[in-house]
């Protein structure tokens, strides 16, 4: 198993192991990340299948860094499927809240009973992490960036990583209904679309989930 760290202090790197083309399991229940996996997996004779269309469970998300929540999905759908599994674990940093939602980013999605049935409601997410801002006046850095830390796990235990990271700013009110999360109210660095806005090819050559997924390419296939 080679990780991220790997090669550091003396132990030479191990070589990456390569991804043949069959199925692959995309480890998410989130249907707008599967859609953009499936997209960037199109060209490379991948045969993507959810979780969900396998009716695997949601394991229990309980890593407190982007690497251990990717691992441990990739992990359990590999175990579970007998496939070679891909897991995405991404999300928002935002500068003025120290990196906050960072690995949490889902959780701040969250509705609370007294919020509405439970499930996940991005605007509320969205409108948490701008009154988290407005807090601090109207001074505060907007400066925010995306990371994606991909895991590929492999039944037999072996797991690759890549992260990928696109920076930018918040905006508000939210602008946009394409994409999904936070992409309403994020401009990356050089853009005045938010990723809400921006035609989904522009933002799959651009956002975190393509810088990680342009260093897994390189490397596994």
């Amino acid at each position: 198993m080679s990780g991220p760290d790997e090669g550091i202090g003396g132990d030479a790197p191990q070589a990456i192991r390569k991804l043949e083309p069959g199925k692959l399991v995309i480890a998410s229940h989130n249907e707008g990340k599967v859609r953009e996996i499936r997209e960037l997996l199109k060209p490379y004779g991948i045969e993507p299948v959810s979780a969900a269309e396998l009716d695997l469970p949601v394991p229990v998300e309980n890593g407190t860094t982007f690497f251990a929540n990717a691992e441990l999905k990739a992990r359990a759908a590999a175990d579970l499927s007998g496939l070679p599994a891909l897991a995405d674990d991404s999300g928002l940093c935002v500068e003025a809240l120290a990196g906050a939602p960072g690995v949490y980013t889902a959780d701040w999605a969250e509705r609370q009973p007294v919020e509405g049935p439970a499930g996940r409601d991005w605007y509320l997410a969205m409108g948490k992490v701008e009154g988290k801002l407005a807090e601090q006046g109207p001074d505060v850095s907007r400066s925010a960036h995306f990371v994606c830390m991909l895991a590929l796990a492999w039944p037999d235990g072996h797991v690759e990583w890549f992260e990928g990271t696109v920076e930018g700013a918040l905006t508000w009110p939210p602008r946009g209904d394409k994409g999904f999360g936070y992409d309403p109210v994020f401009v990356a660095q050089g853009e005045t679309e938010t990723f809400g806005e921006m035609d989904p090819a522009k933002k799959h050559g651009m956002s975190h989930r393509a810088d990680a997924f342009a260093k897994l390419v390189e490397a596994v296939f």
